[in-house]
Parts: C-alpha cells; sequence; structure tokens
C-alpha cells in the first residue's frame, strides 16, 4: 500500500505528459489542415466593388508558369523629354490651372462630340502603368440612345434605394447640399456613357486564369488620367460609382465574368445654363507634407 502511495504522483505525471502529447498532436494536425485550407494572402486582390459574384483565384485554377511579359522581353533604350528649370515650372504651373478648372458637371448637353477625341483620351487612359502590365482594363463606351437609357433605368432604380434605404442620414445628408439625387438625366443626354470595368483576372491561352496584380489600383490610376485628358480636350463629366448596379450593367453590356464595373462616366459639353456648387480646394500646406 506504502509503495502504491510513492508510486501514484508518478502515474500522475505520466498520465498527464501523455494527455500533453496528445493534446499537442491533436492540434497541430487541426493547424496543419486550416493552414492546408486556408487561402493563400495575395495582396494585389483588391475587395470587389457591390458585386456579389464572386471570382476567387484558386491555387488549382492558377498556372503557376510565368504570366508577365516575354521572360526575353528586349530592352530598348529610353529616351526623355527634358526641360530647363524655368521651363519646368512654366508648364507645370500651366496644367495646374488647367486640371484646377476640373469640376463634377452634372448639366451635359447632347451637343455631339467627335468620336475620335473619345478614341483618343482612352487612348491615353491605356498609357497607364498597372500591376506587371496586365492593362487590366475594359472601357466601354455607349453611344446608343436605347442603351443609354437602359443604363439610366437600372442606375436610378438602384439609387432610388441607395438613398431611401441604404446609405443613412449622415451620406444623404452630405449630398443634400451639393442638391444631388437619384435622377440622372445625364445619363440620356450626355452623348458617352464610358463605363470603365476592372478585369479581376485574365484568361491565358490554356483556359486558365491569369493573375492580375493589383487590378484595382492599376484600373484607378488610368481613370485618374482618362479624366486629365478629358479636361485637356474640353469635355466634362461626373466620377460615378452606380452601387449595387455592376451585374445589372455587366449583363446588359454583355461583359465577361472577369470583369466587374468599377467606374461610369457621363462625357460631353456643359449645358450652356450649367451650374456647379461653389467649392474650394485644400490649399497645398493641407495636402503635402515635407519630410
Amino acid at each position: 500500500m506504502a509503495l502504491f502511495s510513492s508510486l501514484t504522483p508518478v502515474f500522475i505525471a505520466i498520465i498527464c505528459v501523455l494527455i500533453g502529447i496528445i493534446l499537442k498532436k491533436s492540434n497541430g494536425e487541426k493547424e496543419k489542415h486550416e493552414t492546408k485550407n486556408k487561402p493563400l494572402s495575395r495582396p494585389w486582390v483588391d475587395e470587389d466593388l457591390k458585386d456579389g459574384t464572386e471570382h476567387h483565384l484558386e491555387e488549382e485554377e492558377v498556372d503557376e508558369e510565368w504570366q508577365g511579359l516575354d521572360e526575353n522581353v528586349a530592352h530598348v533604350p529610353f529616351v526623355a523629354e527634358r526641360y530647363s528649370e524655368a521651363e519646368m515650372i512654366k508648364r507645370s504651373q500651366t496644367f495646374y490651372e488647367l486640371l484646377n478648372k476640373r469640376r463634377s458637371v452634372r448639366f451635359l448637353s447632347d451637343e455631339p462630340v467627335p468620336r475620335e477625341v473619345i478614341d483618343n483620351v482612352i487612348r491615353t487612359a491605356g498609357t497607364s502603368p498597372s500591376g506587371a502590365h496586365t492593362e487590366p482594363w475594359t472601357f466601354v463606351v455607349v453611344q446608343d440612345p436605347y442603351l443609354k437609357h437602359k443604363i439610366r433605368e437600372i442606375v436610378e432604380e438602384e439609387e432610388e434605394i441607395n438613398y431611401k434605404k441604404r446609405m443613412g442620414d449622415r451620406w444623404v445628408n452630405d449630398l443634400k447640399r451639393l442638391r444631388t439625387n437619384w435622377i440622372k438625366e445625364y445619363l440620356d443626354t450626355a452623348p458617352y456613357l464610358i463605363l470603365i470595368f476592372k478585369q479581376v483576372y485574365g484568361q491565358l491561352p490554356n483556359g486558365k486564369k491569369k493573375t492580375h496584380y493589383y487590378n484595382e489600383i492599376s484600373v484607378s490610376i488610368a481613370c485618374g488620367i482618362l479624366l486629365a485628358a478629358l479636361q485637356n480636350v474640353g469635355l466634362y463629366t461626373v466620377t460615378t460609382t452606380p452601387l449595387n448596379c455592376g451585374p445589372q450593367l455587366r449583363a446588359l453590356l454583355q461583359r465577361p465574368a472577369n470583369e466587374k464595373l468599377l467606374l461610369l462616366l457621363p462625357v460631353g459639353y456643359p449645358k450652356k445654363d450649367a451650374t456647379v456648387p461653389m467649392l474650394t480646394r485644400k490649399p497645398l500646406e493641407d495636402i503635402m507634407v515635407v519630410m
């Protein structure tokens, strides 16, 4: 009996060790299983804009081979423009003054705009940089009156719900001072609507998906260049992100499943009686920090 009593602590210790080993092994298997099932971190994959269709790049779907430019792409000498300091200052000031006149205009004329101008401003947007030079953008130019009106119907239907139910009082009140609402007459009157789609992935010749790194950032940069190009030729627009309209507009315009709507731009000349809110821009010292 004395011997049993002296061995009891030893037995308890052994049992505790065995339990610890079993739990550790069990947790290890669980972590291994979770790690296996956990999607790989892909910081270049952007969140989708209110489009319920999922396009996750599953590991088995992605071609592991190099997906970018040809491995032996040639490099050629780069010839750059070089200006004197005085000319640089002059050009920077002139360009700033041009872009500072840019305003969001909601009262657009139906006056025709040369199609060649639209082609050229989109060519300009297409010069934008992109992740691994994937150029993940599609610019859909709509000039057909029927299609423009269908787009307006889809947008206004969703926007009315946005204003009345989804956006919240603060958002609606912030917009009220700018006198905006869900009525989008400019979608009918503007001679062109440009719908910018981001390609969340590409398609390789073998049918597998091609990763489009930082597709939303790349397309957003292209949109900024497009806005500058429109200002340069005297055309105006208002940037619109029609919430909850993406899938319907994609279907209407027969765009493939890998494209998601990022921005909608009505483009044209302002009406003669067009007005804009009297707003000011932040001064340089409020937007720039020099270290």
